[in-house]
């Protein structure tokens, strides 16, 4: 098989070592009843895998290597017999509870320890991204280790997410969370890099009109203080949250069609894993048994 060169860039072991990461994996996924009354939303397919290998494919293409992934005491025990340990992906895996959702800057909050003192990548479960140059990008923000950096992503419904205004310098402006009138089409997507101060920040939040300590307010700080940097994704990178019915299927179908056009997989952290030289071919050949006499097997069997 041969895989276009800057889809999985080898992170070094300086990348490795560069900051830790956060999936924030909990919510009722009520906008999902009833496919999410007995189970995370998080672990419901997205065409042919877990809905969170997006989430911690990204991850991986960020360089990251140490993940805590955050959901609700109820849900946790089924991520762990999903992920484990992490380390047949060269990953470790930890795992902390979110009894009550509280907005997603409280993840930081949670992941103190964890992080203990380090740069963080928060990554939304529910948030999948797909491009060819993704990786590049995602690698260029982690090794920013000054300040905060978040992506815009052009779309015709801001108003469902943070928007990011600019002048006509292209300097960021301003920074609303689901405003009625949004002041321009970019969104702020659910990924997010922060330097080591993003725990005493998150920290000193007020609650907003809604009781949760908000991302945006977070992102305003670093904006006010000088050290938000804005990364637009162009047309060649897709963005979808798949927090809907509609947008679920949205994300399966968008999945089906481009595995099955290019042959190739969107979110295969084995695939990531062994290509970016985080597993051997033994350990990979471990999966490759595992997933026996399926397409997924299959397809690892063919890298």
């Amino acid at each position: 098989m041969v895989v276009p060169e800057s889809t999985y860039l080898a992170p070094s072991p300086a990348d490795l070592a560069l900051r830790k990461g956060i999936i924030l994996a909990g919510g009722t996924g009520s906008r999902l009843f009833p496919m999410t009354h007995s189970v995370s939303k998080q672990l419901i397919p997205v065409y042919d895998k877990p809905m969170i290998y997006y989430p911690l494919t990204v991850l991986m293409l960020a360089g990251v290597k140490e993940i805590l992934l955050i959901s609700t005491p109820h849900d946790l025990p089924a991520f762990e017999h999903l992920l484990g340990d992490g380390s047949q992906w060269g990953l470790q895996i930890s795992y902390a509870p979110q009894p009550k959702p509280e907005g997603l800057a409280q993840a930081f909050l949670i992941g103190e320890e964890f992080l203990a003192g380090e740069p963080a990548c928060l990554v939304l479960g529910d948030n999948l991204f797909y491009g060819h140059d993704l990786a590049k990008s995602l690698l260029a923000a982690s090794r920013r280790l000054d300040g905060a950096t978040v992506f815009g992503y052009h779309t015709k419904e801001p108003e469902q997410y943070g928007v990011v205004e600019f002048d006509a310098d292209g300097n960021v402006v301003s920074l609303e969370e689901k405003p009625a009138k949004p002041k321009s089409n970019y969104a702020v997507p659910g990924i997010y890099f922060y330097d080591s101060k993003v725990v005493e920040i998150a920290k000193a939040l007020k609650p907003s009109p809604r009781g949760e300590l908000e991302i945006t307010d977070l992102n305003r700080v670093y904006l006010e203080q000088g050290n938000l940097r804005v990364e637009l994704l162009g047309r060649g990178t897709t963005w979808l949250d798949t927090g809907t019915p509609d947008s679920l299927a949205d994300a399966t179908q968008f999945v089906q069609v481009i595995q099955q056009r290019q042959g190739l997989k969107i979110a295969c952290p084995e695939e990531v894993a062994f290509l970016q030289g985080r597993i051997d071919r033994a350990k990979l050949n471990e999966s490759i048994q595992k997933y026996a006499k399926t397409p997924y097997g299959e397809y690892l069997a063919t890298l």
